[in-house]
């Protein structure tokens, strides 16, 4: 579905212009023997060094094909770095560097990294129960099922909680349906870590991320309401510096912003269940998988024709970061829906990818 214009124009109000250039990039010349991550500076947003498809030696022709693509599938911004720097950027179908647009559930690893950033603080134990900072009564649960509920079963989607009533994440509407670490099902009640965050720290839960980890990147952006979901939006420019970073290990530029240690639960399997789920990161390369809204698992690979090692945030519509360690790459993706139908029944991602890999290859 796609957001209605009074929608887009209320984020563009919240979030503001972003100082990134409206044009498709243009190449800098950068030694090809180059090993270090770059980092563009805080500010401007524009000054992001590039680097051109014939220092990688990549296939040249196979650049419009994608883009072709992409327009075709409805896309508004669409980035690819190597080793952080800007290789392909383009915007399309009325959309230009300046505009924010929303980033639906690929947003959950915001969540998830400042989630981590609180624990390196000492501000929370993702083992701890979730009613240690909250309090009793968060669920409508009873209270021996409600305090089986830890923060690492609201990062790995195993709170037991039925998602069957919705996103909504009002005490009334967070009921029991199995013991937290025994089934997996995919439900807005992650939202709750926010919720956690903001009380440990005696902050907003605005407030810490922008001063934790928006600021400090030198991203643009917004959290906004969204029917029941807290959903953020920024430049496009602004979610691939957010995929930098996780692609960096949790370092930007020599500081460290969260611990490699807790990327690394993040971003691998955190539960027996769901082997293709993170902390909040869907990851590619298992052999089997499940869904959201569905208990059923599936045999293969999230996305075939993506390389094993990726891992991505995936928003509903469409929004994208892809990160794939092997290669260097960290892929953005916003825009409307490219198909009708959610996640694993479209053939989007898979398609995009044997495009990304006639041009990188």
């Amino acid at each position: 579905m796609k957001l209605k214009l009074k929608v887009i124009a209320a984020i563009v109000l919240l979030v503001g212009t972003a100082c990134a250039s409206e044009d498709d990039t243009t190449a800098i010349s950068n030694p090809p023997s180059e090993t270090a991550i770059y980092f563009p500076p805080l500010a401007p947003l524009e000054a992001w060094e590039t680097k051109t498809l014939a220092e990688l030696q990549w296939q040249e022709s196979q650049l419009q094909p994608l883009l072709d693509f992409l327009t075709e599938k409805d896309s508004k911004g669409f980035i690819i770095l190597h080793n952080g720097k800007i290789v392909v950027e383009h915007y399309m179908n009325g959309h230009t560097a300046a505009i924010p647009w929303y980033w639906a559930s690929a947003g959950k690893t915001l969540t998830s990294t400042v989630t981590g950033i609180a624990q390196d603080e000492g501000l929370i134990t993702i083992n701890h129960k979730v009613s240690d900072y909250l309090g009793a009564g968060w669920t409508s649960m009873p209270s021996e099922k409600e305090n089986l509920i830890l923060c690492k079963n609201l990062l790995n989607m195993t709170s037991g909680i039925d998602d069957a009533l919705g996103d909504e994440v009002s005490a009334e509407n967070l009921q029991y349906v199995a013991d937290a670490g025994t089934r997996w099902a995919y439900h807005n009640v992650y939202v709750k870590l926010q919720d956690v965050v903001a009380q440990a720290s005696n902050q907003t839960w605005e407030s810490y991320f922008n001063t934790k980890l928006r600021d400090r990147l030198g991203m643009d952006g917004t959290w906004f309401n969204l029917g029941a979901n807290r959903v953020y939006a920024s430049s496009t420019r602004s979610m691939a510096r957010f995929g930098l970073l996780i692609s960096a290990n949790g370092n930007w530029d020599g500081t460290p912003i969260v611990s490699e240690s807790f990327l690394e639960q993040a971003t691998n399997t955190s539960q027996n269940i769901n082997q293709a789920y993170g902390y909040l990161w869907w990851l590619n390369g298992k052999s089997t998988f499940h869904l959201p809204q569905s208990q059923l698992e599936f045999q293969g690979t999230l996305i075939p024709n993506a390389p094993e090692d990726m891992y991505c945030a995936l928003g509903k519509n469409d929004q994208k970061i892809y990160i794939l360690p092997s290669q260097k790459l960290v892929v953005v993706r916003m825009g409307n829906t490219a198909d009708d139908e959610s996640f694993a029944l479209s053939d989007f991602d898979d398609v995009l990818w044997g495009k990304i890999n006639a041009l990188v290859n």
